[in-house]
């Protein structure tokens, strides 16, 4: 078997197919939700399966994947807390509760649409923090520069913490003492975010990018807001943070469908399978 998830790992398992003396099955992962090259296009016809790991992706296979394989999450690393307002407590953020967004802060990543939707929403929720987690790259400092501008205007400037880039044992943690995560990218190609929140006990909202559509059971373990849509996420925002109680029970509901459909024993089990059955296969 080999799995390619790239074009130049696909080549080289045809090449490998020409030139080894064994049988070889090549699986192909796609991922990408926009029209796929001439070359990816002959790499899908080629391969003896095509793997997708969502239904958006798939929608741009021609003739469908053989199997829709979502990623899963690591259920150890990211668990509920067991005293959020403690855990926030120890990590020394202001107020009582968490909006949090992870990623490097870029277009990409909706970081504005999180800003602009919260802008007009803090005053009427004073007990809530919005957590910016992720590097900021030279190459995005206009874009934080004009964020900070647009909050310090408005007068929230100690409601916003932006905690740049963390070490990666401490991210867990912070996804934990959120009450709720949001994931506004204006495109993504799965985006791991959203199952690491709901493994972390954590609501979420999301917008209709990556993998999120499948994976977020719209107002029972989240919510799900158009790409790009301002007016929609700030309306959602308002309704998630007048309810304290049903945002923790999206989270625990949230842990609940993690470990029961997202888990990375899930994942690995039902690729093997497959693989196995596709070897099998003349």
């Amino acid at each position: 078997m080999f799995h390619a998830r790239r074009n130049n790992e696909a080549l080289q398992a045809f090449a490998l197919k020409i030139l080894s003396p064994t049988p070889l099955k090549i699986a192909f992962t796609s991922t990408a939700q926009r029209e796929h090259s001439w070359i990816t296009r002959w790499i899908i016809r080629k391969a003896d399966a095509v793997i997708t790991t969502c239904s958006a992706a798939a929608a741009y296979i021609q003739d469908g994947p053989d199997i829709i394989s979502p990623h899963g999450v690591d259920l150890e690393r990211y668990h509920p807390a067991i005293d959020r307002k403690k855990l926030w407590s120890e990590l020394g953020l202001p107020g009582k509760y968490g909006i949090g967004i992870f990623g490097r802060v870029r277009h990409q990543k909706g970081v504005d649409i999180l800003v602009d939707a919260m802008l007009p929403l803090l005053a009427l929720f004073p007990d809530f923090t919005v957590v910016v987690c992720g590097e900021v790259t030279p190459s995005n400092k206009k874009y934080f520069d004009a964020l900070r501008t647009k909050i310090a205007a408005a007068g929230f400037v100690e409601r916003f913490v932006f905690l740049g880039k963390q070490p990666f044992a401490k991210i867990p943690r912070l996804f934990r003492a959120m009450h709720l995560v949001t994931a506004l990218s204006r495109n993504e190609g799965f985006g791991l975010t959203v199952l690491e929140a709901m493994a972390s006990g954590t609501a979420v909202l999301a917008s209709k990018a990556g993998a999120w559509e499948d994976i977020v059971r719209n107002t029972e373990t989240g919510n799900i807001v158009p790409c790009s849509d301002i007016v929609a996420t700030k309306n959602t925002l308002e309704h998630l943070l007048s309810n304290i109680p049903k945002l923790e029970e999206m989270g625990q509901k949230g842990r609940l469908c993690a470990e029961v459909n997202y888990s990375l024993k899930n994942e690995a089990e039902l690729l093997s399978n497959f693989f196995i059955k596709l070897q099998a296969a003349n």
